[in-house]
C-alpha cells in the first residue's frame, strides 16, 4: 500500500497536466477564460468556465494533437462576447477561426493572441479598434481575414515579419491612411482584399509583390496604377481617385552599397526590390542626370531655407530674452529636420510627410498597439503620457443603460445613509437593490468634481468609461444624467473593497490568506497593464489604492474609478487632500503635481505593501519612524529576518518563505524614489505570474510534507489563483 502511494506521488509530480486529463494545462486556464469571456454558451457542449480536459472530453470546436491544443474552429455559431485576455497562453494552436459569429460587441481585438497561428479568421464580427500589434509576431502566419468588423485607425508599419503570410483580407472595415512600408516584405502575399475602407496615399508599395488576386475598390487610394499590376489575374482597382495621363520618372538615383552593382534602368529605392548584378554597364542616361539635378536643387533650397529661418528665430529670440521667454534649442531641432529628410528612405519613408503651406516635414503618428478605446478628451506627453491639453471630439455611441434619478431614488431608499458603502474625493457609492434582485453599485458624483463640465462632458466621459472591458475592472452598467445630477452605475462586488478587508473587518480577514493575496495583487496588476499598455492612448488612473480594488464573491480584484482621471485634479491643485498625506503617491507627484504611468506603478507597490504587512500607507497613530509604509519597509524589504517581523501577523506564518521574499522583491523595485527605475506593469505581471507558478510547483512538493525550514502555504488549490 505505501509504495502505491509512493508511485502515485512520483507520478504527481512528474506528470503535472494530469491534474487537467490529457491536455496542457495553460491550454485548459485559457480555454476556461475564452468560454466564461463569450458568456459560456450552451451551444458549446463539454465546454467548461473551470478546469475540464478539452483534448480528452472532445469539446465542441477543438482539435488536439497529443496533450495540445492545435485548432479552435467555432464559426457561425451566434456566440458573442470577447475573446479572453489568456489566448497567448495556446503555445501549440496552428488556426483560430472565430468567424461569422457576433463577437466584439463594439470592443477591439485582444492584444495577446496566440503567437504561432498559420490561419487567423475572425471575419464578420463586430470588432472596433485597430490590428493587434501581436500579429506582427506571428512569422508562421499563412492567413489572415479580418474582413467585415469595425476596425479604424492606421495600420501601422508592422508586417515586416510576415514573410510567410500568402492571403491578407482587411476588407470592409473603416481604416484609414495609407498603406504601411512593410507591405513591401510581404513576400509570399498573393491575394490581398483592402475593399470598402477608406485608405490613403499611393499603392506603390504593392508593385513588386507576387500578387494575382487583388482588390482595392472603394477607397481613397491616389496617384497612379503601376504598370506591374497589369500582371496580376484577379485586379479590381474602381472607386478611388486614380490620376490620369503619363506617370512621372522614377525617383532620383540612389547609389547602390559599396561593392554592389545596379542597373541603371532599374529603379531605385523601391521597397524590397533586390539589386541585380546583370553586367557592368555604368552609364547614365539622361533621367538619372536630371534626377541629381533636382535632388542638388531641392536640398540646397531647403538648406538655405533652413539657413534663414534660424537667423530669424535666433533675432527673434535675442529679442524676446529680456522677458524670459522660454525657447527650444531651435538649431538642433533643424538639424533633425534635415537628417529626417535626408535619410527618410533609411528609415521610414511613410513617417515623413510634407505639411500643406509649411516647409518643414513631421512625423505622422502611429500606435504599436489597437486603441480599445477613443480617448478624444486627452492628450498624451511620449514621456509617461503626462496628461495636457483636452479636444473636443464627438462622443462614440454608449453601450450602457440609461437611468433615471427616479429609478435609482427608488433603489438606493432616496440615497439613505445606510445605503452607503463607500465614500472618496469623486463623491459616495450607494448600494442599490433593483426589482429581480438585481444589486448594483451608484456613484454619486459630487458637483465639486464637475464644477465647469456640462452634461455633455459627462456624456463623453461615460462613453470612453464604457469602452473599458477587462475581468479585472469594474464593469460600468450605466448612467445617469438629468436635473443636475450625474451619477454611474457598477457592478456590485460582495466581498467590499481590499482596504476595508485589510483594516476594518476582522471577522473577515479569515479570507486574506497569502494565495488570495498574491492573486489580488496579480489581478489588480493584469487591470493596471491593461490600461497602461492595452489602451491606446494610456490611461492614468491617478488614484491607485485598496480602497478602489473590489473584491467578489470568489475573491477576485475588480479595479475601480478606472476612467476618471479628468474628475482627479493633479496634486498641485488638491490643497489639503488626504491623498497627499495618505501614503500612496510617489515622491514626484509631491514635488511636480503630475500623475504618470510610473506613479502608478508606485502606488501599486505600496498596496502589495499593504497586503505584505496588513498595514496603512500613513498611520498616524504609530510612532513617527513607523507612520509612512514605504519609509519604515524599504529598508527591510531585503532583510530576510526583518522581512518575517513584517508580514503581517494575520496570516499566522502560513507563507513560502522563497515566495514571500520574491514578492519583495516585486515591492522594492515598485517604490523606487526614482520614476526610471520602477519596471512597466507588464513587467511587474511576469514576475508575479512567474512567482505563483513556483508556489504552484511548491504546493506539490509540499503535500507530501513540509521540509525544514519552510513555510507550508495553506491548502489553497492552484485553480485559486488567476493568471
Amino acid at each position: 500500500m505505501l509504495r502505491a502511494l509512493m508511485l502515485l506521488a512520483c507520478v504527481w509530480v512528474l506528470f503535472p497536466n494530469s491534474a487537467h486529463g490529457n491536455t496542457n494545462s495553460d491550454d485548459v486556464s485559457a480555454l476556461n477564460v475564452f468560454y466564461t469571456s463569450i458568456n459560456s454558451p450552451g451551444q458549446l457542449t463539454s465546454w467548461s468556465p473551470s478546469g475540464g480536459d478539452p483534448c480528452g472530453q472532445s469539446w465542441k470546436g477543438i482539435t488536439c494533437s497529443d496533450s495540445s491544443v492545435t485548432e479552435i474552429k467555432l464559426s457561425g455559431l451566434g456566440l458573442n462576447g470577447y475573446l479572453g485576455y489568456q489566448m497567448d497562453k495556446l503555445k501549440s494552436l496552428v488556426e483560430l477561426d472565430v468567424s461569422s459569429n457576433n463577437l466584439g460587441g463594439g470592443n477591439p481585438l485582444p492584444y495577446n493572441l496566440p503567437p504561432n497561428l498559420r490561419r487567423l479568421n475572425i471575419a464578420n464580427n463586430q470588432f472596433t479598434g485597430g490590428i493587434p500589434y501581436s500579429i506582427s509576431q506571428m512569422t508562421t502566419l499563412q492567413y489572415l481575414n479580418l474582413a467585415h468588423n469595425q476596425l479604424q485607425g492606421n495600420l501601422s508599419d508592422m508586417f515586416g515579419l510576415l514573410v510567410n503570410l500568402e492571403t491578407m483580407d482587411f476588407s470592409f472595415n473603416s481604416i484609414t491612411g495609407g498603406l504601411p512600408e512593410s507591405f513591401s516584405s510581404l513576400s509570399s502575399l498573393k491575394t490581398l482584399y483592402l475593399q470598402n475602407n477608406q485608405f490613403t496615399g499611393h499603392v506603390d508599395v504593392l508593385a513588386s509583390l507576387p500578387l494575382s488576386d487583388l482588390n482595392v475598390e472603394n477607397n481613397r487610394f491616389t496617384g497612379w496604377i503601376p504598370n506591374q499590376f497589369h500582371k496580376i489575374n484577379n485586379l479590381h482597382t474602381d472607386g478611388n481617385s486614380w490620376s490620369n495621363g503619363v506617370a512621372p520618372p522614377p525617383p532620383p538615383y540612389i547609389p547602390p552599397p559599396p561593392g554592389r552593382h545596379v542597373n541603371p534602368g532599374q529603379r531605385s529605392g523601391g521597397g524590397n526590390s533586390p539589386f541585380h548584378d546583370e553586367g557592368k554597364s555604368s552609364g547614365v542616361n539622361g533621367g538619372v542626370i536630371a534626377g541629381i539635378i533636382v535632388s542638388v536643387i531641392v536640398v540646397s533650397s531647403l538648406f538655405v531655407f533652413f539657413l534663414v529661418k534660424r537667423k530669424a528665430r535666433r533675432s527673434s529670440r535675442e529679442e524676446h530674452l529680456e522677458q524670459d521667454q522660454p525657447f527650444g534649442p531651435l538649431a538642433s531641432n533643424e538639424i533633425k529636420e534635415m537628417k529626417s529628410i535626408q535619410t527618410a528612405s533609411a528609415v521610414d519613408k511613410a513617417a515623413f510627410k510634407p505639411v500643406i503651406d509649411t516647409p518643414t516635414f513631421l512625423a505622422a503618428p502611429f500606435s504599436l498597439k489597437p486603441p480599445p478605446i477613443d480617448r478624444p478628451n486627452k492628450s498624451y506627453d511620449e514621456d509617461d503620457s503626462i496628461i495636457k491639453t483636452p479636444l473636443k471630439v464627438k462622443s462614440a455611441p454608449i453601450k450602457a443603460t440609461i437611468y433615471s434619478v427616479a429609478d435609482l431614488q427608488v433603489a438606493t431608499d432616496s440615497f439613505n445613509a445606510d445605503n452607503i458603502i463607500g465614500e472618496g474625493s469623486l463623491g459616495r457609492v450607494y448600494r442599490a437593490q433593483f426589482p429581480g434582485g438585481k444589486v448594483l453599485a451608484v456613484k454619486k458624483i459630487s458637483l465639486f468634481s464637475l464644477p465647469n463640465q456640462s452634461s455633455e462632458d459627462f456624456i463623453e466621459l461615460v462613453s470612453n468609461i464604457s469602452r473599458l472591458h477587462h475581468p479585472n475592472l469594474s464593469e460600468l452598467v450605466g448612467y445617469c444624467s438629468e436635473h443636475g445630477q450625474h451619477l454611474l452605475v457598477y457592478e456590485f462586488h460582495k466581498n467590499g473593497s481590499l482596504h476595508d478587508l485589510l483594516h476594518i473587518y476582522d471577522e473577515s480577514n479569515n479570507q486574506l490568506n497569502w494565495n488570495t493575496r498574491i492573486r489580488i495583487a496579480l489581478g489588480t496588476a493584469r487591470a493596471l497593464e491593461y490600461l497602461h499598455e492595452v489602451c491606446s492612448p494610456s490611461v492614468i488612473h491617478k488614484h491607485f489604492k485598496s480602497v478602489n480594488i473590489l473584491l467578489d464573491a470568489e475573491m477576485n480584484p475588480h479595479l475601480s474609478d478606472c476612467g476618471l482621471s479628468n474628475l482627479i485634479p493633479n496634486a498641485e491643485h488638491q490643497g489639503a487632500d488626504q491623498d497627499m498625506i495618505s501614503g500612496y503617491n510617489a515622491p514626484e507627484v509631491a514635488m511636480s503635481g503630475q500623475y504618470t504611468l510610473k506613479s502608478d506603478v508606485y502606488s501599486f507597490g505600496v498596496v502589495m505593501l499593504e497586503l505584505l504587512t496588513g498595514r496603512k500607507p500613513f498611520d498616524s497613530s504609530r510612532q513617527r519612524s513607523e507612520q509612512s509604509l514605504v519609509r519604515w519597509a524599504t529598508p527591510q524589504l531585503h532583510d530576510i529576518d526583518a522581512l518575517d517581523k513584517m508580514v503581517d501577523q494575520k496570516l499566522q506564518g502560513l507563507y513560502p518563505a522563497k515566495s514571500l521574499s520574491r514578492f519583495a522583491d516585486v515591492i522594492a523595485l515598485c517604490v523606487q524614489p526614482e520614476p526610471e527605475f520602477r519596471p512597466p506593469i507588464s513587467e511587474v505581471v511576469q514576475a508575479l505570474v512567474r512567482l505563483v507558478q513556483r508556489a504552484n510547483m511548491s504546493q506539490r512538493v509540499l503535500s507530501g510534507g513540509v521540509p525544514d525550514g519552510h513555510r507550508r502555504a495553506d491548502d489553497t488549490n492552484a485553480q485559486d489563483y488567476v493568471f
